[in-house]
C-alpha cells in the first residue's frame, strides 16, 4: 500500500519517530472496519540485527544496506504500510527505494528527522555500548549525509520534522499513503516479457526453411511443392 522513508542523522531520534507514527496509523486502522486487512510493518535495523559497527566502514556497510533493501523488498505490498527506520543517508539508496515502491505500486513519502549535531552526539553517548556509534564513526556519517530535499521526487512528498516538536505530522501521512498519487514504474525497471524457452530452435527452424535451395526443399516434400507455370503475354 504505501512506503514511509524515515531518514536524518545517527541517533538523531528515528526510531522514536517511527514508533510515533506506528502508532498513530495503527489507531486510524482500528478506526475503520474496512481497513482491518491492512497492517503496518516497522523494518529497522534492529529488526534485522544489523550492528551500529557496521558504519564504521564502507565494505561492511554495504552488504548491510543489501540485507535492508531485500527484506524492504519481501515486505512491500498491497496490504502493508512499510515503514522503514534506517539511516538513509544516501540519496542513491533513498532513490532504489522510491523505484521499488514504484515497481510495486506503492504510495511513498519521507519523514525528515532533524536534529542539531550537539544533540545528537549527546544522545548518542547515554546510549548502552552496543546502540551507541563510535565518535569518529559518529563525526563520518555527519559529513556524508546527503539531506532530502522536496524537489526531487524520490523524497517528495517530503514532512519534516524538528527535533524540538512533540508531536509528528500524522494527519498529512495518513492521507499521503491513502489518497496520494500512485506513480507507474520506471520504464528503466519495468519487467520485461521473456522470450519463450524454445525461440532460438523456433528462429533456427525458420532461418534453414527460409533460405532452403529450391531443389533440395522439393525433394524434401515432394508433395507440398507445386511450380506455377509463366504466362505468356
Amino acid at each position: 500500500m504505501a512506503l514511509i522513508t524515515l531518514s536524518g542523522y545517527p541517533a538523531s531520534g528515528k526510531s522514536s519517530r517511527a514508533l510515533q507514527i506506528k502508532r498513530y496509523l495503527q489507531e486510524k486502522l482500528a478506526q475503520d472496519p474496512l481497513l482491518s486487512h491492512l497492517s503496518v510493518v516497522l523494518l529497522s535495523d534492529h529488526s534485522l540485527s544489523i550492528p551500529r559497527d557496521v558504519y564504521n566502514d564502507g565494505r561492511s556497510e554495504k552488504p548491510a544496506r543489501a540485507a535492508l533493501f531485500a527484506a524492504l523488498q519481501r515486505q512491500m505490498g498491497a496490504n502493508t504500510i512499510l515503514i522503514v527506520d534506517a539511516l538513509n543517508y544516501i540519496k542513491g539508496f533513498r532513490y532504489q527505494m522510491y523505484c521499488a515502491a514504484r515497481e510495486h505500486k506503492l504510495r511513498v513519502c519521507t519523514v525528515y528527522v532533524v536534529t542539531q549535531e550537539d544533540q545528537c552526539r549527546e544522545w548518542n553517548n547515554t546510549r548502552s555500548k552496543e546502540n551507541k556509534y563510535s565518535d569518529s564513526t559518529l563525526e563520518n556519517l555527519f559529513l556524508r549525509y546527503e539531506e532530502p530535499s522536496s524537489m526531487v521526487r524520490w523524497d517528495s512528498p517530503l514532512f519534516t520534522v524538528p527535533w524540538t516538536d512533540q508531536e509528528i505530522p500524522g494527519a498529512q501521512i495518513w492521507e499521503t499513503i491513502t489518497v496520494g498519487t500512485i506513480k507507474p514504474p520506471n520504464t528503466g525497471t519495468r519487467a520485461v516479457a521473456k522470450a519463450p524457452t524454445d525461440a532460438l530452435l523456433t528462429l533456427e527452424k525458420t532461418t534453414l526453411w527460409t533460405h532452403c535451395p529450391f531443389p533440395f526443399c522439393q525433394l524434401q516434400n515432394p508433395n507440398h511443392i507445386t511450380i506455377t507455370p509463366r504466362h505468356s503475354f
